[in-house]
């Protein structure tokens, strides 16, 4: 005599009662992005699922114990931390002493250098200080700018440096995977992009691209990449929360 458990097909797709499915029977990729309920039924069973046997664990036994596993701070956290410090602090002595910096001439300082650029860090600050063709011009002013082009660039820098300060407040999620979160992965690919532009843009006089082109693309090229990462990202996210449930599966078996 079978039990009614054991006779219904466990499928992970949502089709069927169960939870688990054999390994010859889980749906290829085509099959689960023709089934618009799998994703949900299966993230509803998961959380059901560990919700259960959590709820069993406390009902068997009122402790359950847990190995903690540490190593004290002394000697076995200190000796490590002080052996890697002093490997790179050793690695950088070695590469002072054999490779120097090179001496440039004395600086004069009643002669201006024909270009002014500052740390390599700092190009895409450098560069928003250069978007005075975005600074508008208004009639209300008789066709004069509300604000000189070198006051745009400084208010230029607030608006970004405000922006990515605000970004950890708005998204408070707990997604460890640019995959769990398409749209901030996006985000976060075309700021770097915007960073690499803009710091192009500042030494434009270096690049050799044509002016305007190289402000168009300043502005095009990061939005762009956020699309095609969120395109990417969003095409692959059903199926890699497909794998990891199931791979959530195969370590707590169901009972």
């Amino acid at each position: 005599m079978t039990d009614d458990n054991d006779t219904n097909e466990t499928r992970t797709d949502g089709s069927g009662p169960g939870i688990v499915a054999p390994d010859d029977e889980v749906p290829t990729w085509r099959e689960r992005k023709e089934r618009t309920q799998g994703l949900s039924r299966l993230t509803y069973e998961y959380f059901e699922r560990a919700r259960r046997e959590d709820q069993d664990l406390r009902q068997e036994s009122s402790y359950v114990e847990r190995d903690v596993l540490g190593f004290p701070t002394w000697p076995h956290e200190l000796i490590r931390n002080l052996a890697l410090t002093s490997f790179f602090v050793g690695m950088i002595l070695f590469l002072s002493a054999t490779l120097p910096p090179e001496m440039l001439d004395v600086a004069d300082p009643s002669t201006t250098p024909a270009i002014i650029l500052p740390d390599w860090y700092l190009y895409w600050s450098f560069g928003l200080l250069k978007l005075g063709p975005l600074n508008p011009e208004l009639s209300l002013l008789g066709g004069e700018k509300m604000m000189a082009d070198r006051t745009y660039g400084v208010v230029a820098n607030i608006v970004v440096v405000g922006i990515i300060a605000m970004v950890p407040f708005l998204n408070k999620g707990s997604a460890r995977r640019p995959v769990e979160q398409p749209f901030w992965a996006a985000v976060g690919v075309g700021g770097v992009v915007f960073a690499m532009t803009i710091s192009a843009l500042a030494v434009k006089n270096l690049v050799p691209i044509d002016t305007h082109l190289l402000f168009d693309l300043t502005f095009l090229l990061p939005i762009v990449a956020g699309t095609i990462s969120y395109a990417v990202l969003k095409s692959m996210r059903e199926g890699y929360m497909f794998d990891l449930n199931r791979r959530y599966y195969r370590l707590r078996p169901p009972k």
